[in-house]
């Protein structure tokens, strides 16, 4: 028997677009693979909401694959353990996957898995899923690069597998056999290609219209924005293959009457598609932003101090900041695994600048939260929304304006903070500066039934930007922000922060939003 080629399923889960599996049906008999690593579900960074999520995709996978001639082996344990036990079976001399830019120590295992394939004779080809590049330094022409990648034709998706037979288990029981148990509740959000699909239908179709003026908030936002990420972080959409359907809707949408807001919606949206890229090629070209400051100038600016970080984190945590709008936010995302951008920028922004939280304490538990957890995002975006990249606007988001723009009403806060749902509307965005008369008349009093403010967020704000003013004053940060600029800067038109001794505070773009 000729030996298989195992087409080692990461984090693309799925059929369609899929380079590695398109490029190997055509060889020969192939050994559909995925690998649930116990060790990956230990980090501090996963959740079982997660892992809910990647289950349901795989078990959709496994369909897709059942249906083509070849279900979807399915084994638990070390990878490398893994293909040596598949190697003694079938003595395969070919594994095909896409390149995979997550956490350390999914690096790690994947500088294992190259040792051990060279140490066995086993060829590994590794494929672009998107439009992140290997061995990057520098961005020019990157943006260029991603345009014409996204308008290359979709790879073809297999009519018929030549495959090796089922699994020593069904797919189902493999997966029930493994659990991630931990506090954190599960996510509502149901993963698999067709329920993919449902949503990327339903987003061009209709709810794009009021994508661009509703994305802001978390309440309509739930509703507007396309809601795909959790699908994207597991591949079971390929990047391109939406970008492509974004770009045919938008055509279509050209050639009817009234439909420019819908179109102009469709435009942003795709523009985020570009951004996911760009920020996982910066995890991609630079590993160390996950554990280390991107700009070396501010490693340690968090670190040490009287400040009574453990405090404030908890109440972070447990979403009991004595700010409305930013507990609402905070246990919406605790509750559902996904919360609107803007607001996620917000929640990270206020840990690292109003409470002073180290961003990986804030990362960490972040990630756990979002079911969408993508790490070369993530970790990006927390260090961007902490101020450390020393190339992005800093911006310090104020509780209470964003509480007044985004939930005039109170409505998001009286779902998600039932203490308050007696509140009148004009205490709802302030309830400390309620007179107690009203409290005892509403039965809701502040510091018993809801926690007082942990500070006053203007004050909290103003300490923030003497801190950063003088730790800036105190480093020559100009030659490092220029490294990390070649090397991660979007070549597109952005505010940066601008250093040196002449520049005043008014100058670093340190925005209240």
């Amino acid at each position: 028997m000729t030996p298989p080629i195992v087409v080692w399923f990461k984090r693309d889960l799925r059929i369609v677009d899929h380079e590695p599996l398109s490029r190997a049906v055509g060889e020969g008999q192939l050994l559909p693979l995925y690998i649930v690593e116990p060790d990956y579900w230990a980090r501090d960074y996963t959740s079982g909401r997660q892992w809910s999520f990647l289950k349901d995709s795989l078990i959709s996978l496994d369909r897709e694959l059942t249906a083509l001639g070849q279900p979807l082996w399915i084994l638990i344990g070390n990878a490398e353990e893994v293909f040596d036990h598949l190697h003694q079976k079938f003595q395969f001399c070919k594994i095909v996957s896409h390149q995979e830019t997550g956490p350390g120590w999914t690096y790690e295992r994947d500088l294992n898995v190259k040792r051990w394939s060279k140490d066995h004779g086993v060829v590994w080809d590794e494929y672009r899923q998107h439009g992140v590049v290997r061995g990057l330094r520098e961005r020019k022409d990157w943006s260029s690069q991603w345009d014409q990648l996204m308008c290359l034709p979709q790879f073809a998706t297999p009519k018929k597998i030549l495959g090796i037979g089922s699994p020593p288990k069904p797919a189902s029981d493999v997966l029930q056999s493994f659990s991630v148990t931990d506090e954190i509740s599960l996510s509502s959000q149901e993963g698999g290609r067709g329920n993919a699909l449902l949503l990327l239908d339903s987003f061009l179709d209709d709810r794009c219209e009021a994508y661009r003026s509703g994305m802001s908030s978390p309440s309509t936002g739930e509703v507007v924005c396309s809601r795909i990420s959790t699908h994207l972080s597991v591949g079971s959409l390929s990047v391109r293959e939406v970008w492509q359907r974004t770009l045919d809707r938008r055509r279509n949408l050209k050639e009817e009457t009234g439909r420019g807001i819908a179109l102009r919606s469709l435009k942003s949206f795709q523009s985020r598609l570009h951004w996911h890229c760009h920020f996982i090629q910066k995890l991609e070209t630079e590993p160390r932003l996950e554990f280390e400051e991107l700009h070396r100038g501010f490693i340690g600016l968090r670190q040490g101090g009287s400040d009574p970080v453990e405090e404030r984190f908890e109440r972070f945590r447990s979403g009991t900041l004595g700010w409305p709008f930013v507990d609402a936010c905070l246990r919406y995302l605790a509750a559902t695994g996904w919360l609107n951008f803007r607001m996620r920028a917000m929640l990270v922004s206020i840990a690292s600048y109003h409470l002073w939280v180290d961003w990986r304490k804030t990362g960490i538990q972040m990630a756990r939260w979002f079911t969408d957890f993508e790490a070369g995002i993530h970790w990006s975006q927390i260090q961007m929304q902490s101020g450390t990249t020393g190339i992005n606007a800093n911006r310090m988001y104020s509780p209470i304006k964003q509480s007044e723009d985004q939930d005039p009403y109170g409505i998001f806060v009286k779902r998600w903070i039932p203490e308050l749902k007696t509140v009148p509307l004009e205490w709802i965005h302030q309830p400390w500066r309620m007179p107690l008369s009203v409290q005892k008349k509403i039965g809701c009093r502040i510091g018993l039934d809801y926690p007082e403010p942990i500070g006053d967020p203007v004050q909290l704000a103003r300490e923030a930007r003497s801190r950063l003013k003088s730790w800036i004053d105190l480093h020559d940060m100009k030659p490092e922000a220029q490294r990390v600029l070649r090397a991660h800067g979007s070549r597109l038109r952005q505010a940066r922060p601008r250093y040196g001794r002449k520049a005043p505070l008014s100058q670093m773009a340190l925005d209240l939003e």
